[in-house]
């Protein structure tokens, strides 16, 4: 599932939008100021952040730049009032990718979102596999010949880094990051456990072991 961060201070609207994502599929956290941002962000990985400007304490702007200057490449698009060139030419030089002035039209957002991940390798169509198998990235279900096949949700992570990084080989780094926050534990037989669980469903020669570093994926 797409996980966004959103930033919103007006409540009434952050209500609206929230209800609107999460029926497009979309997981969504809310925070009210920068500082509750920050907080969600080193809990959660985020696939899109959706950034007021005008809000409580540090800016969306000063928010962005100082995760920019982080290295967290996270695709932005900032939902403002504001229509001044200086302030959105302020935000493209802060790192913004996209924004869209309030008052939002919501089936534009979902057409710059959709886009917006498909850029950055996102998946947001539904991936056909092989022998009747199939993922729904927006209800992160796996279906076989159209029937959920009730994967557990650490398998289905698992899954999505995998399609994210075919034919590239996937680190047991990039599989804690993916699987666990930073305040879980985890340990090596959990990971080969969700890996054999994938191999059951995708196949064995699909995932590859690289001695020492992780695993190569091929389907």
């Amino acid at each position: 599932m797409i996980n966004i961060l959103l930033l919103e201070d007006d409540e009434l609207f952050c209500e609206t939008l929230e209800d609107f994502l999460e029926d497009e599929g979309f997981s969504i956290r809310v925070a009210k100021n920068s500082d509750e941002a920050l907080a969600l962000n080193y809990e959660n990985n985020f696939d899109l952040y959706l950034l007021d400007i005008n809000v409580p304490g540090m800016t969306g702007l000063e928010l962005l730049q100082s995760l920019r200057e982080s290295g967290d490449e996270t695709p932005t698009i900032y939902l403002t009032s504001y229509k001044d060139k200086e302030t959105l030419k302020e935000g493209f030089l802060c790192g913004a990718d996209d924004y869209l002035t309030k008052p939002v039209d919501m089936e534009e957002l979902i057409l710059r979102i959709n886009s917006l991940l498909k850029r950055s390798g996102k998946q947001v169509q539904e991936v056909e596999l092989h022998e009747g198998l199939s993922y729904n990235p927006v209800t992160q279900r796996l279906l076989k010949d159209g029937t959920d096949m009730n994967v557990p949700i650490k398998v289905v992570q698992l899954f999505e880094l995998c399609l994210e990084n075919r034919g590239a080989i996937v680190t047991k780094e990039m599989i804690v990051g993916a699987l666990w926050s930073i305040d879980e534990e985890y340990s090596e037989g959990s990971i080969r456990v969700y890996i054999n669980n994938l191999k059951k469903i995708l196949g064995k020669e699909m995932i590859l072991n690289v001695k020492g570093i992780g695993y190569k994926i091929e389907f």
